[in-house]
């Protein structure tokens, strides 16, 4: 059961923005049975009054709280009898009811000529023909923005109004719209039904699924008017944008950090714990994020996907690759200020700065000799070994470590 509200005509100073139109019941009765081509129209009714009625509360109160004497709403049980077996969904009239059961039974005999998308419904397919022309009819006032479909723009509306009704049981995070709600849900349930044909990875949501499908293609359509970086998604390129405009609206409240993205903060937040829950079922190593151990899972497996087109070098992730490749441009903007030596990374200025602060972080457990790097201490370590791991291929000699053979081999070379 559900109820829609029907205002009088008393309340005349009604934004036209807001104002969602009510039919008489009979009218509106007539519209749902005969003008089945509109889009969705019985379908969303539910949705549409929903909304109207938790704006319509909202509106009727002043800043004190009180009703609104010229506010006269009454109520009108609108019945649904007709259920689907499969989902629960209810709906007016039986034509609507077996409507909808093709999408359960994902028959979709209506096709765009166009790209050949298919959909269950003639009127969901001539709302999708519109995105081929570009025409997009419905501007917020408020906003701007415009969309293809009345409905869309309803949808829309509920942002400005600051209305979040649909609120999950689990974690409480509040939502606009129904449909968001159980989209969220999916990531409490684990279902991942979208998964990518070349990498095997999983989506809850379809159009994610096709964002991610850009990363495979390579194409970077979004490109930044300053720099010249570009983008595969337009996202990423608004959020690179904060960049250059010295934005960072996310600060974490125990130390007063800034980020750019909210998720940058949220990975943040994970170092004023203690707490490492991810676990790594080769070596027991812990992490803090889950893609930390997604990297760190790439040194049992050996891969190294990304190649340097210069060199030849392989990485097992993105950005150890980018970092390698600043190293063939020559370029080293990072300077110590101290001794004027220049770095490619400004993680390797850090480290090259504890020299001058006197700090040795890092200590041998055998022979408490101590290193201002980890990687010098892991080259220490071999010594204790006694094992010389790099044999020369031309004469058989043998070195502890690998920058010693490097050396070595220039006798040979000349």
């Amino acid at each position: 059961m559900m109820f829609v509200k029907e205002e009088s005509e008393e309340n005349t100073s009604e934004p036209e923005t807001w104002r969602i139109k009510q039919e008489e019941p009979d009218t509106q009765k007539v519209k749902h049975e005969e003008q089945g081509g509109l889009m969705k129209m019985k379908e969303e009714r539910q949705d549409l009054n929903e909304m109207e009625e938790i704006y319509q509360d909202q509106k009727d109160h002043d800043v004190n709280g009180e009703k609104s004497v010229s506010c006269n709403i009454k109520t009108t049980e609108v019945k649904r009898p007709f259920s689907c077996s499969q989902c629960g969904n209810t709906f007016t009239c039986n034509r609507n009811l077996k409507k909808h059961i093709l999408i359960h039974a994902e028959i979709k005999p209506f096709s765009c000529s166009q790209c050949e998308k298919s959909f269950t419904q003639r009127a969901i397919l001539k709302n999708h023909l519109s995105t081929h022309t570009g025409i997009k009819p419905f501007s917020c006032s408020l906003c701007g923005k415009s969309f293809i479909c009345k409905r869309n723009l309803k949808d829309h509306m509920v942002i400005h109004a600051g209305i979040k009704p649909f609120n999950c049981s689990q974690c409480g995070k509040n939502f606009t719209q129904k449909a968001s709600l159980k989209k969220h849900m999916l990531i409490h349930a684990g279902i991942k039904s979208f998964s990518c044909s070349q990498c095997e990875k999983s989506f809850t949501q379809k159009a994610s699924l096709k964002k991610h499908m850009v990363i495979h293609t390579g194409i970077k359509s979004f490109s930044c008017s300053q720099c010249g970086k570009s983008f595969t998604q337009k996202t990423s390129l608004k959020n690179h944008m904060l960049i250059h405009a010295g934005l960072k609206p996310f600060s974490c409240s125990q130390c007063g950090k800034s980020f750019i993205k909210k998720g940058q903060l949220k990975d943040h937040l994970v170092t004023h714990t203690s707490e490492k829950p991810f676990v790594c079922s080769q070596c027991g190593n812990t992490f803090r994020r889950k893609a930390s151990l997604e990297k760190h899972m790439l040194i049992h497996t050996g891969i190294k996907s990304f190649i340097c087109s210069q060199c030849g070098n392989a990485f097992r992730c993105k950005a150890s690759l980018k970092r390698h490749t600043l190293n063939h441009t020559g370029i080293k903007p990072f300077s110590c200020s101290e001794c004027g030596n220049s770095f490619t990374h400004k993680l390797s200025l850090k480290r090259h700065m504890l020299i001058h602060a006197g700090i040795k972080p890092y200590t041998c457990t055998q022979c408490a000799k101590t290193f201002t790097q980890r990687g010098q201490l892991n080259n220490h370590l071999v010594t204790h070994t006694s094992e010389s791991n790099f044999s020369c291929s031309q004469c058989g000699k043998s070195f502890t470590y690998k920058s010693n053979l490097k050396r070595h081999m220039l006798i040979h070379t000349g």
